[in-house]
């Protein structure tokens, strides 16, 4: 059965991020991505002046309206960059117009990151998300984001597993079967990701050495290739490591090759490790 995703993002024309990811990286797992563009940016807000922007709200719903007409399937719904607090509204409808009996749901609630909200989000936009993650099977908070989620005042890192668990737990409560958090540290040599899933009670982790400095675009990197893992069969800890070790090698790769941080990473070259990982060329 062909894999089919509907990806509701914004379109940056420069600086890897969104959807100029994460139709490259859907596609490669073997899924076909249907993009749903929220806004057209030139670059990405990341440390680019200068750019320009157009918000597509009113855009949106027609093409939900057309793919339901013709019936298409979608094996998952994936939700990132909002351009406007209406679009929750919207991204609401579209996913109980395009949700099927097994089409997985997949919020990844790109609001902040290092305690600050991105430079087009606002006070609402980010209050009301948490309206838009009752909605999924599957959230992919940064630790920025889950504070804003849970009504938490930005302190940094949790210190300990119990502070990360605690998280997680009430993240749960917000209604997805599953959560994903993001930007977690083992240590001061290791960055990776927490998982809970609510249903089994079960706790994941997943680590790869860190590399110093920031790069934007690394979270849709992360979460395309956790739904691609997911979608392949894998198990929640499973994906999660793929995820963490195909965004943490496409971070080195850019460091070592001393490029502009600002443009994203280069995960291309990473591919063809990403579909080794996923068994495809087994």
């Amino acid at each position: 059965m062909q894999r089919r995703v509907a990806a509701i993002h914004d379109l940056s024309g420069l600086g890897r991020c969104s959807l100029s990811v994460i139709m490259p990286v859907l596609a490669a797992s073997g899924a076909e991505c249907c993009a749903l563009p929220t806004a057209l940016l030139s670059s990405h807000t990341g440390g680019l002046a200068g750019y320009t922007y157009r918000d597509l709200t009113d855009d949106m719903a027609g093409f939900a309206r057309q793919w339901s007409a013709l019936n298409i399937p979608f094996s998952a719904l994936y939700s990132g960059f909002l351009g406007s607090a209406r679009q929750i509204e919207v991204v609401s409808e579209i996913f109980s117009q395009l949700k099927g009996p097994k089409t997985v749901v997949l919020v990844d609630p790109v609001m902040a990151d290092h305690g600050k909200l991105y430079k087009t989000y606002t006070e609402e936009m980010a209050g009301r998300m948490v309206e838009l993650c009752r909605h999924a099977d599957i959230i992919t908070p940064n630790l920025t984001e889950a504070g804003l989620l849970l009504g938490l005042p930005y302190r940094g890192e949790p210190k300990t597993e119990e502070e990360v668990t605690e998280v997680l737990r009430r993240l749960a409560e917000l209604g997805p079967r599953k959560v994903v958090l993001t930007g977690v540290s083992r240590g001061k040599m290791e960055l990776g990701s927490a998982g809970y899933d609510r249903e089994t009670g079960s706790y994941y982790y997943a680590f790869a050495p860190r590399v110093a400095g920031s790069f934007p675009g690394t979270g849709d990197l992360y979460s395309s290739a956790l739904l691609a893992g997911l979608l392949r069969g894998k198990e929640l800890g499973q994906a999660m490591q793929i995820a963490v070790d195909y965004t943490q090698g496409s971070i080195a790769r850019t460091w070592a090759a001393g490029t502009d941080p600002r443009l994203g990473v280069n995960f291309e070259a990473g591919i063809p490790g990403f579909i080794k990982a996923l068994g495809l060329n087994e």
